[in-house]
């Protein structure tokens, strides 16, 4: 399944991760530039 989560705060990420888990594919959205380039950089 492909499931988007708007918003990487915490409770955004953690529900993000869980999908992910489980084996969906997840694309996490948000509007900080600065917490995306954190979240890329691993």
């Amino acid at each position: 399944m492909k499931i988007a989560v708007v918003g990487t705060g915490y409770v955004g990420l953690v529900t993000g991760t869980c999908f992910a888990e489980t084996g969906n594919q997840v694309t996490c959205i948000d509007i900080d530039q600065r917490k995306v380039e954190k979240l890329n950089n691993g």
